[in-house]
């Protein structure tokens, strides 16, 4: 019961009688609880859930994402309590959506395009390559790598020997970088959708102006693994997923798109 859970007071006064599930999507070791109203995210004090919450509350006004209602520590615990807005609508790997290519990618692309058109002149964080390869050291040297979890091709006979190999090619073979607003995690249980438009965009820890390939390359994955049945139970024989860029109007830049793939690998 909520009641036997230790929060801060403000907290447990603005949830307090209230229903709530816990949901485990995703790979973060955050405990979430879904209540009609609210989603609190539970998890170890760090400066980046800081950041999430910066750029959360710059965001209000700009793009549909949750609303901060309240943010408070306990520090004696070392954890941090997150309590925003619900907001409603299907995740776009839903089986109407995924069984719907053509109407996914243009949604997914219109998506896409509202975040471009942010204007990132005063964003509060910019994520640069060097930043993303400096964590990603830190966590290949302090094995914190799960290669079990990387694509079939990254390591082994076909791919890199581990994760030190691939962080050193990451490091040597750089891409020419197009800043945008970017999600950071642009893929499709992120990406609500509701009454056949676009109702909400979740999992913001990442969000800030980087390289507009790399959401591209994270949501074509996304949407490969979802048609191919690598992630979720069911296989989408007619998806295409490369219908994703004839929506968004791009010609596909395989280098780069490879390039996110792989460091993503590192995370």
């Amino acid at each position: 019961m909520l009641e036997n859970l230790k929060f801060p007071e403000k907290i447990k006064a603005l949830v307090a009688g209230k229903n709530y599930t816990c949901d485990d999507m995703g790979k973060s070791q955050a405990k979430v609880l879904m209540f009609n109203d609210y989603v609190l995210k539970i998890e170890k004090i760090a400066k980046k859930n800081d950041e999430l919450v910066k750029m959360m509350r710059w965001l209000e006004g700009k793009l549909p994402v949750p609303k901060v209602i309240a943010y408070e520590k306990d520090e004696a615990a070392g954890l941090q309590f997150l309590l925003m807005s619900r907001v409603t609508g299907k995740m776009s790997c839903d089986d109407y959506y995924m069984s719907r290519p053509k109407e996914l990618c243009k949604l997914l692309a219109q998506a896409l395009k509202l975040l471009w058109s942010v204007d990132i002149s005063d964003c509060p964080r910019c994520i640069t390559l060097d930043d993303e390869l400096k964590e990603a050291r830190f966590r290949v040297e302090n094995n914190l790598i799960d290669v079990s979890d990387a694509e079939l091709t990254t390591f082994g006979p076909d791919g890199f020997e581990n994760p030190m190999a691939l962080l050193e090619w990451l490091e040597n073979n750089r891409p020419e970088r197009e800043p945008v607003f970017s999600h950071g995690d642009f893929c499709l249980p992120n990406i609500l959708i509701e009454d056949g438009k676009l109702s909400g965009l979740i999992d913001l820890g990442d969000t800030g102006v980087n390289d507009k390939w790399l959401d591209i390359a994270l949501c074509y994955r996304s949407l490969k693994h979802n048609a191919d049945g690598t992630w979720g139970k069911k296989i989408y024989q007619d998806f295409n997923p490369e219908l994703f860029f004839e929506a968004l109007g791009v010609e596909p830049d395989w280098d780069k798109i490879n390039y996110y793939i792989l460091l993503d690998e590192l995370f």
